[in-house]
C-alpha cells in the first residue's frame, strides 16, 4: 500500500513539473513572438485624452501599423502615432498595467515617454501657416508650402501657441520669466510636466530659425529636416506641435489602422 502511494506521489510530481514546463516554454515562445511583433510590426496603444475627437475618442484601443509607412511615403493628414520626444509625467499616469508593460518592451530610450496620436501636417522642408477660415471667424486652415492640402481642407485650427506667439517655445522653457503672462499657469503646468527646459535647451536649439513671418506679418513655421508638424482634429483640446515643437521622424511608431475596442466602434480606421 506504502508503495502505491509512493509511486502516486511520484506520478503527480512528475506530472506537476511536467505540466510547469510546458507552461514555461509556451509562456517563452509566446513573448519570443510577442516582442519582435510588437517591436517592428504591430503596436496597441489607448487614446486617453480627447485631442483626436471625433475622429478618436477617449478609451479607444487602436492597433499600429509599423510598417507600411517606411515603404511608402507619409501624406499630409494622415494620423500617426509617434513617440513624445520628451516625458510626459501626467499622460504616463492615465496608463493602465497592460499598456505599461507593452511600452517597457520598446527601445531603452523611449523609458517614460508615450505615444501621442496626432495628424500629420507637415514634414521637415515644409512651411505651415494658418489663414483665416472663410465664414468661421474664430478658426482658420492650414496652409503648407503655401497651399491648403486636400486632406486638411474642411479641418479647422485655432491660432494658439507658436502660431500666436513666435517665442511661445522659449516661454514655455522659461515661464518664470512670464509670471505676468496670461498663459503663466499653463507654461509652468506643462513646462514641469514635461521637463520642458532641459528639453528646450538640449534639443530645440538644433532647430535653427524655424520662425519667420510673411510679407502680411503672419507666423510661418519651417519645419526642420529630419523632423515633422503634428495637430489634433480637436483643435481647441489638443496638446500638439502648436504648443511644444517638432518631432524626430524617428520617434515615428506607425499608422493605426484598426479600432478594437469598444466594440460598438470596432473597426478599420480611415
Amino acid at each position: 500500500m506504502a508503495n502505491k502511494k509512493a509511486k502516486k506521489s511520484d506520478d503527480l510530481s512528475k506530472k506537476v513539473k511536467h505540466e510547469t514546463w510546458e507552461w514555461i516554454k509556451a509562456i517563452v515562445i509566446a513573448i519570443l513572438i510577442v516582442i519582435p511583433v510588437k517591436l517592428f510590426v504591430l503596436d496597441t496603444m489607448i487614446v486617453p485624452t480627447g485631442s483626436m475627437i471625433p475622429t478618436i475618442m477617449p478609451g479607444d484601443r487602436i492597433f499600429v501599423d509599423q510598417i507600411s509607412w517606411k515603404y511608402k511615403d507619409l501624406k499630409i493628414g494622415d494620423i500617426v502615432v509617434f513617440w513624445t520626444p520628451f516625458v510626459d509625467k501626467s499622460a504616463l499616469a492615465m496608463l493602465g498595467p497592460f499598456d505599461k508593460f507593452m511600452d517597457a518592451l520598446s527601445p531603452v530610450h523611449y523609458a517614460g515617454h508615450v505615444k501621442y496620436v496626432k495628424r500629420l501636417i507637415a514634414v521637415g522642408g515644409d512651411t505651415v501657416q494658418l489663414i483665416p477660415a472663410p465664414g468661421h471667424p474664430y478658426f482658420y486652415n492650414v496652409e503648407v508650402n503655401g497651399k491648403i492640402p486636400s486632406a486638411l481642407k474642411d479641418r479647422l485650427y485655432t491660432k494658439v501657441g507658436i502660431f500666436s506667439n513666435p517665442n511661445y517655445y522659449y516661454e514655455m522653457a522659461n515661464p518664470q520669466k512670464y509670471i505676468s503672462s496670461p498663459d503663466y499657469q499653463f507654461l509652468a503646468y506643462y513646462n514641469q510636466d514635461m521637463d520642458y527646459t532641459n528639453y528646450y535647451d538640449s534639443v530645440v536649439s538644433k532647430w535653427g530659425k524655424y520662425v519667420t513671418r510673411d510679407a502680411s506679418g503672419n507666423i510661418v513655421i519651417h519645419v526642420p529636416k529630419g523632423y515633422f508638424f503634428a495637430m489634433g482634429d480637436n483643435t481647441t483640446d489638443s496638446f500638439d506641435s502648436r504648443y511644444w515643437g517638432f518631432v524626430p521622424m524617428s520617434n515615428m511608431i506607425g499608422t493605426p489602422f484598426l479600432r478594437i475596442w469598444p466594440l460598438n466602434r470596432f473597426g478599420v480606421m480611415k
